[in-house]
């Protein structure tokens, strides 16, 4: 049994050290904020993740998972110490290392010989440079000089997290692969013995080869999508189907189809704020960061089409969407979820609240917290609920229990019959043949508005 400290308890953390505890280890989970600590020692998860409820409350019981906000308590026994906090976005997209740096500083403080400090948050390139420095600068002086060979060792490797919201359990218990980037190769495999068990691939690397993977591969996924909604405009002007031109992509070996859903584009904590650093310490190094500009460019423009569909559908003869009633279904940035964090419907319900729109909204999970983000807005209880009255409704999250509805009873609680399927979840002859105006993503010549 490893003795784990897992600074930060946000999507990363919490998953991370409620697994590791699943996997035999003893792991004390610290936060700073005092409040989460007293909800998840009450057995109350501050986040949505499937199945990691029940695997917190296994771990407790098991006497292998705890909270506590003290570092004092949390790190002093501990072989490992991982830093999962937040690394947002500055004013000009860089991340802002704030709480990595005070983590790292505090952890000094009571780091015991032979520790390994492990960066799970997703940093600029060089921070675990940067953590060693700190961690050494702020090192109590008793403790230098403590070693057998009478130096205090540490060591830091970057161990970037591959984790999908949503499914985060299962892509730590079954990972595709480990990263692990290291200046001592001993410290890595220390940190990969943790993982040996889920008898996954480990790539070692050093640790700016590490961060930059994890940067990369966001940063590529979010290409992905923003390329297929690119095609997707294509297919609206031209009379194709984007969803049989991804499945035909996707079908080649090269590309692959996951990512290739066109939509209203990416949000959520990870691809935003991860292209946005990337092309920001890419502009920093002289280089020009064009086609991650256009990604970035590519997703925003996405929530405008949801505009301009609803214009073209209701709109009087300025366009003006003054005085119609939208309904909103789905909230979060994504299924399985209650992260509102970079979420489409939130740039959404505020460009049309801007046009006086009189918005209605139901999500499965997330409406607690978009009730305080607007406060403008009629939360319903269900989602025939949220479209009674409605002159449109917007498909926004692709939850599973949109895709159940029944269409006429839908239709029969509307206004008017206008459907704008921003995730093309469904048929458009079976929406068709409810009653509705259909208007999705790119399939095809869009309803003609008579």
């Amino acid at each position: 049994m490893k003795q784990i400290c897992v600074v930060g308890t946000g999507y990363v953390g919490l998953v991370t050290g409620t697994c590791f505890a699943d996997l035999g280890n003893r792991v004390v989970c610290l936060d700073i904020d005092e409040g989460k600590v007293a909800r998840l020692r009450r057995g109350e998860l501050p986040i949505f993740e499937p199945g990691l409820e029940e695997l917190v409350a296994r771990n407790v019981a098991a006497g292998r998972l705890s909270f506590t906000t003290s570092y004092a308590e949390a790190v002093p026994d501990a072989d490992y110490c991982f830093i999962a906090v937040p690394t947002p976005s500055g004013a000009e997209g860089e991340a802002d290392l704030g709480y990595v740096r005070a983590a790292a500083a505090t952890l000094a403080l009571y780091l015991k010989d032979g520790a390994v400090i492990v960066n799970k948050s997703t940093v600029p390139i060089g921070t675990a440079d940067r953590v060693d420095h700190i961690v050494e600068r702020h090192l109590p002086a008793e403790r230098r000089g403590s070693g057998p060979d009478g130096s205090f060792r540490f060591g830091v490797v970057s161990n970037p997290e591959f984790l999908r919201e949503g499914a985060a359990v299962a892509d730590f218990m079954k990972p595709d692969r480990v990263v692990l980037g290291a200046t001592r190769r001993a410290d890595a495999e220390r940190v990969a013995e943790l993982y040996a068990s889920l008898k996954c691939p480990v790539l070692v690397t050093d640790p700016r080869t590490a961060e930059m993977i994890k940067y990369a591969s966001n940063a590529f996924l979010a290409t992905k999508i923003s390329f297929i909604n690119e095609v997707a405009s294509i297919c609206e002007r031209l009379g194709a189907d984007v969803r049989l031109v991804a499945e035909g992509m996707g079908r080649d070996a090269r590309i692959g189809r996951a990512f290739l859903d066109a939509g209203l584009g990416w949000g959520g904590s990870c691809f935003p704020k991860d292209v946005k650093a990337l092309a920001h310490m890419a502009a920093l190094s002289g280089c020009h960061p064009q086609l991650l500009r256009t990604v970035i460019e590519i997703n925003k423009d996405q929530r405008l089409k949801v505009i301009q569909k609803l214009r073209d559908a209701l709109g009087g003869p300025d366009g003006s969407l003054e005085g119609q009633t939208v309904a909103l279904l789905g909230l979060a940035f994504k299924p399985n979820t209650d992260d509102l964090r970079e979420a489409p419907a939130l740039e959404i319900a505020h460009l049309l609240l801007g046009e006086g729109v009189s918005l209605r909204a139901y999500d499965p999970v997330a409406m607690p917290g978009a009730q305080r983000l607007l406060p403008e807005v009629h939360f319903a209880t269900d989602a025939y609920d949220c479209v009674a009255g409605a002159d449109a409704a917007v498909i926004v999250t692709d939850w599973n229990e949109f895709k159940q509805l029944d269409l006429a009873a839908l239709r029969r609680r509307m206004s008017r019959p206008v459907l704008v399927d921003g995730r093309n979840i469904y048929e458009p002859a079976a929406v068709r043949a409810a009653g509705f105006l259909y208007f999705p993503i790119g399939r095809g010549t869009p309803e003609v508005v008579k």
